[in-house]
């Protein structure tokens, strides 16, 4: 009973604006085309589901978003490992590393387009550029900061590079680098809506972007708040990933 009312209260603060929202807009105390009504959004949000067109365009921005996340998670969290383990690619990875961290990864947009067009090959490359860093950089520091004992007693008895990596390495730099995937999947959706605002006749951006064109604001807002809950619902269902894969460590 207590952990209801403490998610409850948890919540709160979401019902709060949902409420705020509505009455300001209620009473005209912002102008209804820049804030409809959030009861007014809820309708477009039933005729937009209704017509098919967000489950249409939300599936080809989900594929493109958990594609190139994938990619960024296998690659990102194999080169971060290796690095980690032989010095000779980590003096070659690391500058690079290090010379992109603080690049906007917007600014890749027109590079994937100019390489791969305007389907989904171009984001699903942007996606995958722009999360591999924060993946490579936690399985990276997760590697390196691994228990040095336990890596000379498995040397000790005799276990090759790829078995201390197995049953070493990995389990020690496995929270850092599963902290690394949950900043890339926030920075997925980001990616994600931001290429398809500007490069897509297709996905949650392009639809934000044609409703918003086109002064159908209740519809633009609609969209905005399923992406909002669908980046929400996927980091809650990711922490419960973690927690389920770090149990050992209790």
């Amino acid at each position: 009973m207590q952990s209801v009312a403490q998610t409850a209260f948890r919540y709160l603060p979401i019902v709060l604006m949902a409420l705020a929202w509505e009455v300001i807009a209620r009473l005209n105390l912002v102008d209804t085309l820049a804030l409809p009504p959030l009861s007014n959004v809820a309708v477009a949000w039933l005729d937009l589901m209704r017509d098919g067109e967000l489950v249409d365009n939300g599936a080809s921005s989900l594929y493109r978003a958990f594609a190139g996340l994938l990619l960024a998670v296998v690659v990102g969290g194999g080169l971060g490992l290796l690095m980690a383990r032989w010095r000779l690619l980590d003096m070659f990875v690391n500058p690079l590393v290090e010379l992109f961290y603080p690049l906007p990864k917007s600014a890749l947009i027109p590079v994937t387009v100019l390489w791969l067009g305007f389907g989904d090959g171009s984001k699903i490359l942007l996606i995958f550029l722009g999360c591999m860093i924060p993946v490579t950089i936690g399985a990276y520091n997760g590697a390196r900061g691994s228990d040095h004992a336990l890596i000379w007693s498995a040397r000790s008895m005799g276990a090759g590079r790829v078995r201390m990596m197995l049953d070493v390495v990995m389990p020690s730099a496995l929270p850092e680098l599963l902290n690394g995937v949950r900043t890339a999947l926030a920075l997925a959706f980001i990616l994600l809506v931001s290429s398809e605002l500007i490069v897509s006749q297709k996905g949650f951006g392009y639809l934000i972007g044609y409703l918003g064109s086109t002064g159908s604001y209740e519809g633009m807002y609609a969209v905005v708040l399923t992406v909002a809950f669908l980046g929400f619902a996927a980091d809650r269902i990711y922490q419960l990933l973690m927690q389920w894969l770090l149990r050992w460590r209790d």
